[in-house]
C-alpha cells in the first residue's frame, strides 16, 4: 500500500480516538457519582502563599459539603509543594478545611505529588497503612475522567463528585482547553492502566 494511505489512515484513526476520549472526558465530567465511602479525596490545586486559590477553594468546600452530608468520616487533601512554595498544597487544603468546620481528626493531608498520577500513588500508599479501599474523589468536572481511570489501577473502589463551582466550570470558554486538554492524556491514562 502506498505510505500516504497508511499516513491517511493513522490520520484518520488518530481523530476518531481523539474525538472518542473527548467524548468521554466531557460526559463524565457531567455525571454526579458521589457516593458513601472510607474518604473523600480532594485534588490539590494552586495556593498562594497559605490561600487556597479559587479552583481550589471551590474543591475544597465542595469536599466539605460531602463530608458535611456524611459521605465519608475523613477528608484526605493532596498535593505536593510546588518550586517556590513554602507549604504544600495538601497542608494549605488540610487548614482551610478545618477552618470550614472539618474537625482535626477528620482532615488530612498528603503532601506529596506534582501530578494526578504522583498524588494518587501517594494516596494509595497512604489508604493502605490504614486498610481503606474506597474513595470519593473531588476535583474539577474536566479532570475526573482520567483521574478515576488512574485510581481504579490502584484497586480503588472509586466514586467521583465534580466541584461544580470552579471558576474554570462557571463559563464554557474557559472550560474548553481543559476538556481538550484532557482529552489528549485520556489514552495515555488507558494505556498506563492496562499494562499495570
Amino acid at each position: 500500500m502506498h505510505p500516504g494511505r497508511w499516513i491517511g489512515r493513522l490520520l484518520v484513526a488518530a481523530v476518531v480516538v481523539y474525538a472518542a476520549a473527548f467524548a468521554a472526558v466531557y460526559l463524565v465530567s457531567r455525571q454526579e457519582g458521589r457516593r458513601t465511602s472510607q474518604v473523600i479525596a480532594v485534588l490539590g490545586a494552586a495556593q498562594y502563599n497559605g490561600r487556597p486559590s479559587p479552583v481550589f477553594r471551590a474543591r475544597l468546600d465542595h469536599a466539605a459539603a460531602l463530608y458535611r452530608a456524611q459521605l465519608a468520616p475523613r477528608v484526605v487533601v493532596m498535593g505536593g509543594r510546588a518550586e517556590g512554595d513554602r507549604e504544600a498544597e495538601a497542608e494549605v487544603g488540610r487548614r482551610y478545611l478545618q477552618v470550614m468546620g472539618v474537625p482535626r481528626r477528620a482532615a488530612f493531608a498528603v503532601p506529596e505529588g506534582r501530578n494526578t498520577e504522583e498524588s494518587i500513588v501517594a494516596l494509595a500508599a497512604w489508604m493502605q497503612e490504614r486498610g481503606l479501599d474506597s474513595v470519593l474523589f473531588v476535583s474539577d468536572p474536566f479532570h475526573l475522567a482520567r483521574l478515576r481511570l488512574d485510581a481504579r489501577g490502584h484497586g480503588f473502589a472509586v466514586a467521583a463528585s465534580p466541584a461544580t463551582g470552579s471558576p474554570i466550570s462557571a463559563d464554557w470558554r474557559r472550560e474548553l482547553p481543559f476538556l481538550a486538554s484532557e482529552a489528549l492524556k485520556l489514552p495515555v491514562a488507558l494505556v498506563r492502566a492496562a499494562v499495570r
